[in-house]
């Protein structure tokens, strides 16, 4: 970053330290007025104690400490960042004393606001930028976060706690050659929660906001949670309250747009070249518009939902294991079937989406990725396990729901699975270069 300064320097005929000092000084600037306009944001509500005039001049101050230090003692540095730490605890002694309230927000802000500059000074800009712009994040979503956190359940808490754990001890100690050359135990943990948080952001959703959005709303949001899940609750609202019934099968259908969204991230994670995910969207696009088409043709304007949507925390360790194990197996048992069956094999492992579609998305992309299994052969397996996830919502509606419900949806989401068979089928016919 810095060379780029000095030549860009060069160019314009400007001495090199002098421009490299003015860039510090103009990003350490707007790093300490991003996070102070937060700060000033909420003068009309309380008193501010730093704004932005405040959180600026730290910045500048980290960032010139630190460039004088490099020139004359290092002991400047530790004196001005021993000045800055003092006052950020007058700081909170400032606002205890005035509002008898502990408040350590704006101090914590306004040292790791000196610290930005520090890193500006040292040339890690990026950081630095990337830093300020978290930190502004969370001071704007205060009452969001607050209101978020006071909903959680002790049980959420101890699964994401479980689940981190997991992930991080469990992720660095797995080896990193592969079992049996196809399992790398290492992308599949990776795998998993990258998975998984797909699922956590609609959760997140889903808490902050409530079931207030409808059934389309919470169908939605839900069917990124798990799209089985989200219709087996949906349709057991069906039994209690029958004059729900049109805005469940709206929920359900929406939780099936978000099995075809996600199915398709899950593709483009496991398998960043793109080539899988690109290979399904003829069919999952063409699913999609019938569902679109459906719901505008049938939506009505009641869409009231009160109760909870209860469909699990997705970072709960049971529904993580579930998913890793599952996919696990049927990351070997699709290697296998491939290289015994050829592509009669890996097509019959789609039988998968009767469990979890996106566990067999993922296993068939990780397989095209790393060259065991052709593009085509992945997606065409991965589009059948959504297709089979969209038949067996049937089988959930039966078993969960009223039967106005089962009958209500039934054709529906035979046609969806029949429209998405044949878009499949043709597409399977053309020549897809390059997959």
């Amino acid at each position: 970053m810095e060379r780029g300064v000095t030549v860009l320097a060069f160019d314009l005929g400007i001495d090199p330290v002098l421009y490299d000092f003015l860039t510090k000084v103009v990003l350490s600037l707007m790093i300490g007025i991003l996070i102070g306009i937060e700060r000033e944001h909420h003068r009309q509500d309380q008193e501010v104690f730093a704004g932005v005039r405040t959180f600026a001049i730290v910045c500048i101050c980290g960032m010139v400490a630190t460039f004088v230090a490099q020139l004359i003692d290092m002991m400047i540095l530790q004196i001005t960042t021993a000045l800055i730490a003092a006052s950020c605890f007058f700081l909170i002694y400032r606002i205890y004393m005035i509002s008898g309230k502990l408040g350590m927000t704006s101090s914590i802000a306004l040292f790791l606001t000196y610290l930005l500059g520090m890193l500006v000074a040292m040339g890690y800009y990026l950081f630095a930028i990337i830093i300020g712009v978290i930190i502004t994040f969370l001071l704007i979503e205060k009452k969001p976060l607050h209101s978020f956190a006071e909903h959680l359940t002790d049980d959420e808490i101890l699964n994401g706690v479980q689940f981190l754990a997991v992930a991080f001890i469990l992720y660095p100690l797995m080896p990193e050659e592969p079992v049996m050359g196809v399992l790398n135990l290492k992308s599949a943990i990776l795998i998993v929660v990258l998975v998984m948080f797909i699922g956590f952001i609609s959760y997140i959703s889903l808490k902050r906001f409530g079931t207030k959005g409808g059934m389309s709303y919470s169908g939605l949001f839900g069917g990124f949670i798990s799209s089985e899940a989200t219709t087996a609750a949906l349709a057991a609202l069906s039994k209690k309250q029958s004059s729900l019934i049109h805005a469940l099968y709206i929920g359900i259908l929406m939780s099936n747009i978000s099995m075809i969204i996600s199915n398709t991230l899950i593709a483009l994670i496991v398998d960043p070249t793109g080539k899988t995910m690109l290979a399904m969207i003829p069919p999952q696009l063409a699913m999609l518009v019938v569902i679109l088409i459906i719901i505008a043709i049938r939506r009505k304007s009641y869409d009231i939902m009160t109760e909870p949507l209860e469909i699990g925390s997705p970072f709960a360790l049971k529904p993580a294991f579930k998913f890793g194990t599952l996919f696990s197996i049927l990351l070997v048992i699709t290697s296998l079937a491939g290289e015994f069956a050829g592509s009669t094999g890996i097509y019959i492992t789609a039988l998968g989406g009767l469990v979890s579609s996106s566990a067999v998305v993922a296993s068939v992309a990780a397989l095209a990725f790393t060259g065991n299994v052709p593009y085509t052969v992945a997606a065409q397996t991965a589009v059948m396990a959504g297709i089979i996830s969209t038949l067996n919502k049937i089988m959930l509606i039966r078993i969960s729901g009223s039967k106005e419900l089962y009958y209500h949806s039934r054709n529906t989401f035979v046609l969806i699975a029949i429209v998405g068979t044949v878009v499949l089928y043709l597409w399977s016919h053309f020549d897809l270069a390059g997959l």
